[in-house]
């Protein structure tokens, strides 16, 4: 099977070291993720600048897939990501990283289902991969939960 490509939705500042794990697994393909310097600089442009970025990296992408640490909820763009995912027919899913080891931190709290702030939050899920192995619970079902996303939105 083809892989489908993805957008991810994720908490840079906290998540980016989660979220290269799961880039790393390689059953899907993503966005590559911005370095932290590139980020800045579109942040510095302004709002608009941002929405655009966002909307240009999202333009071709089968799938936008939010990955949940701690704080990933409460996140201005990622908000934007979701609203703007759901409103262009893309697949969604979201899927918790708070038991991925990050080298820095280590693991981190579970954070809050970002779509429980949509009025479609029940018909988006959000996996709680394995505590005890979550890196190959990722591995080995992500695919399918991209797939069941894309099909439930009709792409």
């Amino acid at each position: 099977m083809a892989k489908k490509p993805v957008f991810y939705s994720f908490h840079f500042d906290n998540d980016v070291m989660r979220v290269q794990q799961v880039r790393n697994i390689g059953v899907i393909e993503g966005n590559e993720p911005v370095s932290k310097n590139d980020w800045e600089e579109v942040k510095k442009k302004g709002n608009a600048a941002v929405e655009r970025w966002i909307d240009e990296n999202m333009k071709y992408k089968q799938c936008v897939v939010v990955l949940v640490g701690a704080e990933t909820a409460n996140r201005p763009w990622v908000k934007y990501e979701i609203q703007k995912a759901w409103n262009d027919g893309k697949g969604l899913v979201g899927v918790n990283i708070h038991n991925l080891k990050c080298p820095r931190n280590g693991t981190c709290s579970q954070g809050s289902n970002p779509f429980s702030q949509f009025s479609f939050s029940n018909q988006v899920k959000c996996y709680n991969p394995s505590t005890y192995d979550a890196y190959n619970d990722i591995a080995k079902n992500i695919e399918s939960w991209v797939d069941e996303a894309i099909r439930l939105r009709g792409n």
